[in-house]
């Protein structure tokens, strides 16, 4: 099984691919120097083997290397950020909106 997790920039999200079928994403939206995400789905059949916990390492690893502090809006998100401490740092308080 070949995964592949990439940042599609046209739709505003990070893709998890397996064997070449995108099978989950993170939508995101920028504001300036800081990344909101919004959702994150795994398709039915794909649940449970991890995916999205590499999507969003990915999605935060990327963010940390181009700059970006992180709002995780995304209930998801938000948990495995709580779960994996290293990535505190990259928190930003909620934008008012």
């Amino acid at each position: 099984m070949a995964i592949e997790v990439v940042d599609n920039p046209e739709r505003s999200r990070f893709e998890v691919h397996v064997d070449g079928e995108l099978v989950g994403l993170a939508d995101y939206r920028l504001r300036g120097a800081t990344i909101v995400f919004t959702h994150t789905e795994v398709s039915a059949g794909f649940e449970g083997q991890g995916l999205a916990g590499k999507l969003v390492g990915h999605a935060l690893d990327a963010s940390r290397d181009t700059g970006l502090r992180v709002v995780p809006l995304c209930s998801y998100v938000a948990s495995y950020i709580e779960r994996h401490p290293e990535y505190q740092d990259l928190l930003e308080a909620a934008p008012a909106e």
